[in-house]
């Protein structure tokens, strides 16, 4: 392993500069996928790479290598990796799946409550109407079987008209109907891997948002009227205390329970919608897809190169 094993380290340092700049320019549909994906990619190769990097650390073992008939001297002698730089990476890929276990256990043991919660929730047309004076809304997901909940407080009715009623139902019905908790878990979940991908998570936080904005923009045609809702109840939500602990964490926003006005930087979203409605950009969809793809081939390449190293180093 020479210069593919880095591969994948190296863009996780550079490809989160563009996370910002895609999540802005891009359709927020598409945007959504392509920083999912490069999160989930980019943190699994660099996890998968960092492991094979301590894989060359622990052949040159001799108790270990004994076990596999490899020659500890040969593979010293044939890794071109330093042994430092070998351990260094055994301690990196330690924490970087637990750091994922964890994750994962905690955003099962969440969804899993937000979806009981929901399915204990007695409802009119899929709306939970909390008689609760702090203005809050959010949408609760469910699982299969149980389905998920939009829940609105009495505040946050009271704070908007009937108009803005609908465009807020809209809103929390695309998080439902789109499935947001799990592009914003999966985007974490390659954060929680590497911590250099975490400007993928947060931007993955706002295009969901971006993308439910432009759900309910389509739905009533007034694209204005969606912006003055979203800062109206962005501004009513944060003036007061959060109406519930599970709507963060069920959404997965950034991983904090909070109002509406915490899912993202309103004043974005809210100049996005006073704009036109922004393209699919296939440029930028292609340049995405081909760093994933060049991510993906240097890793299977550093595979192989082990694969040799362990065949060479196993012949002597």
């Amino acid at each position: 392993m020479r210069i593919a094993v880095y591969l994948p380290l190296l863009l996780s340092l550079i490809a989160p500069l563009a996370a910002r700049p895609l999540s802005e320019r891009c359709e927020p549909r598409l945007a959504t996928w392509l920083l999912t994906g490069s999160a989930l990619v980019l943190g699994a190769a660099s996890t998968v790479s960092l492991g094979l990097l301590a894989a060359t650390g622990l052949i040159r073992i001799p108790q270990l290598a004994a076990l596999g008939h490899w020659s500890a001297t040969s593979a010293q002698r044939d890794d071109p990796a330093e042994l430092s730089v070998a351990l260094i990476a055994g301690l990196l890929v330690g924490g970087a799946v637990l750091a994922a276990a964890r994750m994962l256990w905690r955003r099962a043991r969440t969804l899993a409550a937000a979806a009981l919660d929901a399915a204990c929730m007695p409802t009119r047309d899929g709306t939970v109407i909390v008689d609760d004076e702090a203005p809050d809304a959010y949408a609760l997901p469910g699982l299969p079987g149980l389905p998920g909940r939009i829940v609105v407080s009495t505040g946050m009715l009271h704070t908007l008209d009937e108009t803005e009623h609908g465009i807020l139902l809209a809103h929390e019905r695309a998080h439902l109907t789109g499935h947001h908790y799990a592009f914003v878990a999966l985007a974490q979940l390659g954060a929680s891997a590497n911590p250099l991908l975490r400007p993928f998570a947060t931007a993955v936080a706002y295009t969901i948002e971006r993308w439910a904005d432009e759900n309910a923009a389509r739905a009533t045609g007034d694209r204005s009227r969606v912006a003055r809702t979203v800062g109206k109840a962005a501004l009513a939500a944060h003036r007061a205390p959060a109406l519930t602990r599970a709507a963060g964490a069920a959404l997965g926003i950034l991983g904090r329970h909070g109002p509406l006005a915490s899912a993202g930087p309103v004043p974005r979203r809210v100049a996005a919608l006073l704009a036109p409605p922004l393209d699919r950009r296939p440029v930028l969809a292609a340049a995405t897809t081909a760093v994933l793809t060049a991510t993906l081939l240097a890793t299977a390449e550093a595979a192989h190169d082990l694969h040799r190293l362990l065949e060479t180093v196993g012949a002597r």
